[in-house]
């Protein structure tokens, strides 16, 4: 069985450099294809990779190159702290992007760049935690006990 990425993207995100943590960042490249279905509405006769589809691809990269894995660990994005949209994407664009990671307070974070080949297209900075199954369980059955009434028994 294979599982397929949920989100607003159908391409797929390829690490070019996995990266050496403190020597050099990571490396990814993405092609935007002009059959992305959100070509059809963003915008109709002059298409524009919306800025969302770019974070999209820039968090898919940074999974991917995630310097830390942990045995049974699950690392999800936690957030996007910051977003910078420097220049339009567009159908048919070879979207490359580099991570800068680093540790703390128990998250990992990176600094990420994505570009065209015209230049500079977006700078995000995003965070992952690691959820592991005994959390992740944990933090399920809160959320079913506090969607309970005062009277539930």
């Amino acid at each position: 069985m294979t599982a397929a990425a949920c989100g607003p993207v159908d391409g797929t995100v390829e690490v070019v450099d996995p990266g050496v943590p403190g020597e050099r960042p990571a490396r990814c490249v993405a092609v935007v294809g002009a059959s992305e279905k959100v070509f059809a509405g963003h915008f109709p006769g002059f298409a524009i990779f919306p800025g969302v589809c770019v974070v999209e691809y820039v968090q898919r990269g940074a999974l991917a190159t995630l310097p830390e894995r942990e045995p049974g660990g699950r690392w999800v994005l936690a957030a996007v702290e910051s977003s910078r949209f420097l220049s339009p994407v567009y159908p048919g664009d070879e979207l490359t992007s580099e991570y800068v990671w680093s540790r703390k307070d128990g998250a990992v974070r990176c600094r990420a760049s994505a570009a065209t080949g015209r230049g500079p297209a977006a700078q995000i900075r995003l965070r992952f935690e690691n959820r592991d199954a005994r959390g992740a369980e944990a933090g399920a059955g809160e959320r079913r006990d506090q969607g309970r009434g005062a009277d539930a028994g």
